[in-house]
């Protein structure tokens, strides 16, 4: 299989003659925009949680249902979960999924999904009938399978508190009423889920069980004595809007019991329209994520729990969802054409072209926000992670890896385990009155501080960019290893018919007097093994 990637205005293929590292690293007759790039690799260095590469599944269209669970399909296991999935999902290096919802959880009620006798429940939130095959025990085996952190996110839209305690002592008692229930469901042992969220944006008018923070503060409060009451060594974050009026009265109430703050952001707002906006129009969100978690550090900090409680971004996606008339809050009749037609409308989450290499780098630049405030942020579950807006597209025959999934694969696995001080100057792209950084960039350092490896974004959609990289005084100078994702226009993506035709690469950049040519619209992750 090969790639097709685009320098200076000529395609060719990756395996052609005139290699990847020629075509970056020749002289180029025409002026180029510029950046700069500076390590500090004297300054000291921030260990960052792997769990901000987190993923997120609801019980909507088909993440869970024809998704990771697809019982009958002669591409899944025996008990229902898709091995191909599976296999992609571990080349992305998964840490944690947070489950089952999403607006879906504020009208769950757990029970329900577990046992071996259960019956078909009503999803108010998504107009649908649940058929529950899929509950709690098959969340933690596929869990296991995968590797996966299971995060279980409660009730707190018309559930109860006593509600939450006993899923924390079905998954986690030893003894007691619903440990035994788990017993009696063929699961003797604990299943040890160690991270739970107490409620899902309750703060929204969407929300089943909406609540002012008058009441949503001393409830968290509530639940989180129980649940740590049924478990003291579990984690514990819960919902917030990512403002002062909101945090600082539940911090106030709670704080004490919490280990996370969860807030979320999808920079596209396509909820009820399903519009597919250009790849500059994408780009000018790049910088979303750093303003939204520089701001909410002066909330945290006027709290006094800054250092104490880290921030859950436990959904994100540069695209939002689109289920048009939805979500609600009754059940609804099901055979009602109306319905019927809405719910037909999430398909257009499924158009392949609109997946492009914007969602792939701004999901780079997404990651170099949380890696910058490593102090801060310690977890990031995109949203989903299977179909919708998800990076890994299922269908019955098969997936598609998106360019966001390459995106993921390539920070996950290509990073090393800390952060170091870097500066970036780059002249602006500008579009429709706004504007962003032309490169953005991030650099890791293993242990030692011997090794590192920096994330090059140029995110231009036509020019290259002539980069230079220095460490603190020295300039870079030489070849080292790289991986490369770009792609033949700023628009392309992967579907059934062409999946590769965004995929990395692998290449050696030669960095001469510092300067290296950054194809447009491109991610790079550059092994530095003897960096200084």
């Amino acid at each position: 299989m090969t790639a097709i990637i685009r320098v200076g205005g000529v395609g060719y293929c990756a395996v052609a003659a005139l290699s990847l590292a020629a075509a970056l690293s020749a002289d180029i007759s025409f002026v180029m925009p510029q950046a700069t790039v500076t390590i500090d690799t004297a300054a000291a260095s921030t260990p960052y949680s792997p769990m901000i590469f987190g993923g997120f599944l609801e019980h909507f269209d088909h993440q869970v249902y024809g998704g990771v669970f697809d019982p009958g399909s002669p591409l899944s296991d025996e008990k229902g979960f898709r091995r191909d999935v599976i296999e992609a999902l571990k080349e992305m290096k998964v840490p944690v999924v947070r489950w089952p919802g999403g607006c879906y959880v504020s009208g769950y009620h757990w029970e329900s999904g577990v046992g071996k006798q259960r019956k078909a429940t009503d999803d108010m939130a998504w107009g649908v009938v649940e058929p529950n095959s899929f509950g709690t025990d098959e969340f933690v085996e596929l869990c296991r399978l995968a590797g996966w952190q299971p995060y279980i996110c409660n009730n707190a839209g018309n559930g109860t508190v006593e509600e939450m305690r006993n899923w924390v002592e079905y998954c986690n008692g030893a003894e007691g009423k619903y440990a035994q229930l788990r017993k009696d469901s063929g699961y003797a042992a604990p299943r040890n889920v160690g991270l739970w969220s107490i409620g899902n944006e309750n703060w929204g008018q969407h929300e089943i069980g909406c609540k002012p923070i008058e009441q949503w503060a001393p409830l968290v409060l509530e639940a989180a004595k129980a649940m740590k009451a049924a478990d003291p060594g579990i984690q514990l974050s819960a919902a917030a809007l990512p403002s002062r009026e909101w945090t600082l009265p539940l911090l106030k109430a709670a704080g004490q019991y919490l280990d996370y703050i969860s807030i979320h952001s999808y920079w596209l707002p396509l909820w009820q329209k399903n519009e597919m906006p250009d790849y500059l129009s994408c780009i000018m969100h790049s910088e979303g994520p750093e303003k939204m978690i520089s701001d909410y550090l002066g909330v945290l900090d006027e709290s006094g729990f800054r250092g104490r409680i880290k921030i859950a971004f436990d959904e994100w996606n540069l695209r939002g969802w689109h289920h048009p008339g939805f979500p609600r809050k009754e059940v609804q009749n099901y055979a009602d054409p109306e319905v019927i037609r809405l719910v037909a409308e999430r398909e257009k989450s499924a158009i392949p072209s609109q997946y492009t290499m914007a969602d792939a780098l701004f999901t780079a630049s997404f990651f170099n926000a949380c890696l910058r405030h490593a102090q801060d942020v310690g977890m990031a579950n995109i949203a989903p992670l299977v179909n919708t807006r998800g990076p890994l597209f299922v269908h019955p025959k098969g997936i598609v890896k998106r360019t966001h999934f390459h995106a993921m694969a390539m920070y996950a696995n290509g990073l090393e385990s800390r952060v170091g001080k870097l500066t970036v100057r780059a002249e602006a792209i500008k579009h429709a009155g706004k504007s962003v950084s032309m490169v953005d960039a991030i650099a890791t350092v293993n242990e030692s501080g011997a090794s590192w490896s920096i994330a090059l974004v140029n995110r231009h959609p036509d020019k290259q960019v002539a980069c230079t990289v220095k460490l603190k005084d020295r300039l870079l100078e030489g070849a080292f290893a790289a991986s490369i994702l770009s792609g033949d226009s700023t628009d392309a993506y992967n579907d059934i018919e062409h999946p590769d035709r965004v995929i990395p690469v692998t290449a050696t950049l030669t960095f001469k007097d510092g300067v290296v040519n950054l194809p447009p619209h491109s991610l790079a992750i550059v092994k530095l093994p003897t960096a200084k």
